[in-house]
């Protein structure tokens, strides 16, 4: 199989690879507590796995190449829980833009950021237009699980809610895949916590900033009771598909 990591290729091997135009995916994580059963590494394993799957799907019809992963991000809600690691906005954007910087100084022309935590999501997208301003470059962003979400592929597969929510039966059940000595499965039956959606938590009409340990005392939302190993490889494939699908569509730079 093609070797897809940049930290597994030599410097030679990466300058060639810009000289074919590889697509360059920066994982986007953070790393914060995840409940009782759950470590804390749980968005930057989820995340480097997604990545790499998608490289090595679209390196199939065109260069593709996963970056380092960025480890930590905007977690602040996560703090009062603890095992939690957070920067502040400014230094967040400054930390991509230098790292995306450094891509293009090696000769890439086309970076995907693949955020896989939620508390970056609305930053990461507002970040986007700075980014390609002061790099001059068509920067682009994602979040892994939002195109299988809006598609509705996981409904079909979760039984307790729809889309991915936090240390929940999706994030559990992927864990089991790609970490399992990481879910301490004898702490599942305490990881229970409110059901609602990222959506409803972020995106309320009149909006105030509120901690995790406000919405639930166990850093949970959702349920992991249900969550099972063969759950999560169909949750972590559909992921990676349907952004690779887009990826050799030539999307989103056509």
């Amino acid at each position: 199989m093609t070797e897809v990591q940049w930290n597994r290729l030599t410097a030679p091997e990466l300058r060639d690879l810009a000289k074919r135009d590889a697509i360059v995916i920066l994982p986007v994580a953070s790393t914060e507590q995840h409940g009782p059963h759950l470590t804390t590494g749980v968005d930057m394993f989820l995340g480097m796995e997604g990545c790499k799957r998608i490289a090595e799907k679209v390196s199939k019809h065109r260069p593709c190449i996963v970056a380092p992963s960025v480890w930590m991000g905007l977690a602040e809600h996560h703090v009062p829980l603890g095992g939690t690691f957070s920067l502040p906005l400014p230094v967040w954007h400054a930390l991509l833009r230098e790292l995306c910087r450094s891509i293009l100084r090696a000769g890439f022309k086309k970076i995907l950021l693949v955020n896989s935590h939620g508390g970056n999501m609305s930053a990461l997208n507002a970040l986007t237009v700075d980014l390609t301003k002061e790099l001059d470059a068509p920067i682009a962003t994602t979040t892994l699980y939002v195109i299988a979400s809006e598609s509705g592929a996981y409904a079909g597969i979760l039984e307790d809610q729809k889309i991915v929510m936090h240390a929940c039966e999706a994030e559990t059940s992927m864990m089991m895949v790609v970490q399992p000595d990481c879910v301490r499965r004898d702490k599942i039956a305490e990881a229970v916590g409110p059901n609602m959606s990222r959506e409803s938590a972020l995106s309320r009409p009149l909006h105030v900033w509120k901690s995790f340990a406000d919405l639930t005392t166990v850093g949970v939302v959702g349920d992991a009771r249900r969550s099972t190993a063969e759950k999560g490889e169909k949750l972590i494939d559909i992921a990676a598909t349907s952004i690779a699908e887009q990826l050799i569509k030539g999307e989103p730079w056509n």
